[in-house]
């Protein structure tokens, strides 16, 4: 037989095939694979972008900053000096309120407050007790007197990166940063800007969008906020420890006493199924005050309510079930401080009510396990089961920095 070779000028010619008449394969719907190691990989790609960014790229294009003088009285905004001396928060007023309310009557609180010096909230100077001007009485510090803690003086550069900024919110508690830089010229302190927590996590929602995706394990398995505990202390009381909540019936003033004793900024208005039919915040009790109301805070929630601005946003809520990517796409879209995690059809089934009180997320809750307090590949199947001992660890880290 002949041995025949084939070349490329041997070869013979195959019939061109006709084009193919089928419709192109549609693009798949199923969502993407959910993986305790793509979950991580994603997580340890959002902490690598904010080691490599500053606060300066969280700067709006716009900003407006309020500098107050720890000597400024609260109708004369006058400086004597510029030194960083601290942060003025919606619950320094808070713990205000609550000392009058307890030491003072409206009169003279309404005339304490005409001289009333920032430096008698906390010890800040040698000579920081405040005169009461109607009984000549000295009253101590406000944070001493009400036996609540001092916020520690906080403060970072611009440059720092989003990942040092968000360490120290983390481990001082804090919701806001203050920014300093230093005047080259006269060498004086300069407040730039202020960093909160919401803007951090807003940055990430914005710039983290793939990674942010990828973050589909539940709220519940990662153990993000704080939830009904089924195993309370035996001498509570509270169905719902340790969430500290309130009925439309209950006085305003047991909730400012909550926001004080407590350091919280919100308490979940609950029916007498648990279910959650409002939220009550600190902005309420100063809109009381600022309209004059100060002897509204015997009112009840549901009176006070009433008074609310009709702007507020309302309650948002979500499920234990719910991904910590659905929350920071939530964050994207809307300003959100915190969400109310209620019982939903799952646990419907299970005999629970749809709408009852089950946890609260904060911001810091989301921070402190996006920024590392939690280990990466550390979640639980429940809500009172403790965290796993064995973490997994990332197999690969994503190359590809946040888009």
């Amino acid at each position: 037989m002949m041995n025949a070779s084939l070349s490329p000028t041997q070869s013979p010619r195959t019939p061109k095939r006709k084009p193919s008449t089928r419709r192109p394969r549609a693009p798949s719907h199923l969502p993407p694979v959910q993986s305790q190691e793509a979950h991580d990989a994603a997580l340890h790609a959002i902490r690598n972008v904010l080691k490599g960014r500053t606060c300066y790229d969280a700067f709006p294009v716009s900003y407006r900053l309020i500098v107050l003088d720890t000597k400024l009285n609260v109708k004369k905004a006058l400086h004597e000096k510029s030194k960083f001396a601290g942060m003025l928060t919606v619950l320094d007023i808070i713990h205000l309120i609550q000392y009058y309310y307890d030491n003072a009557n409206y009169d003279t609180a309404t005339a304490d407050v005409e001289t009333f010096r920032l430096e008698s909230l906390r010890g800040q100077s040698t000579f920081s007790l405040l005169m009461c001007s109607c009984c000549s009485t000295i009253i101590p510090d406000i944070e001493k007197s009400l036996g609540v803690a001092t916020p520690p003086m906080l403060r970072e550069h611009p440059s720092s990166t989003f990942y040092d900024a968000a360490k120290l919110l983390i481990q001082t508690h804090a919701r806001r940063l203050p920014l300093l830089d230093y005047d080259t010229e006269t060498g004086h302190e300069v407040i730039v800007s202020v960093l909160t927590q919401y803007r951090l996590l807003k940055f990430i929602s914005i710039n983290c969008t793939r990674e942010v995706q990828q973050l589909h394990l539940s709220l519940r398995k990662l153990k993000i906020g704080t939830y009904v505990s089924q195993n309370p202390p035996p001498d509570n009381t509270n169905p719902y420890w340790p969430i500290a909540t309130a009925t439309l019936d209950s006085p305003v003033f047991d909730v400012v006493h909550m926001f004080s004793e407590r350091a919280i900024s919100a308490v979940p208005i609950i029916d007498k199924d648990g279910v959650v039919v409002n939220l009550y915040e600190t902005v309420d009790v100063i809109t009381l005050v600022r309209l004059g109301a100060y002897q509204a805070l015997d009112l009840t929630i549901s009176e006070a309510l009433n008074q609310r601005s009709p702007d507020f946003p309302g309650v948002v809520i979500c499920t234990a079930g719910d991904s910590l990517g659905t929350l920071l796409q939530l964050i994207k879209k809307r300003r959100v401080h915190r969400l109310v995690v209620v019982q939903g059809e799952e646990e419907e089934k299970r005999g629970g009510k749809k709408g009852r009180l089950l946890g609260i997320i904060t911001l810091s809750d989301v921070l402190r396990y996006l920024i590392g307090n939690v280990a990466i590949g550390e979640g639980i199947d429940s809500i009172e089961e403790s965290a796993s001992s064995s973490t997994d660890k990332v197999q690969q880290a994503v190359e590809n920095p946040c888009s």
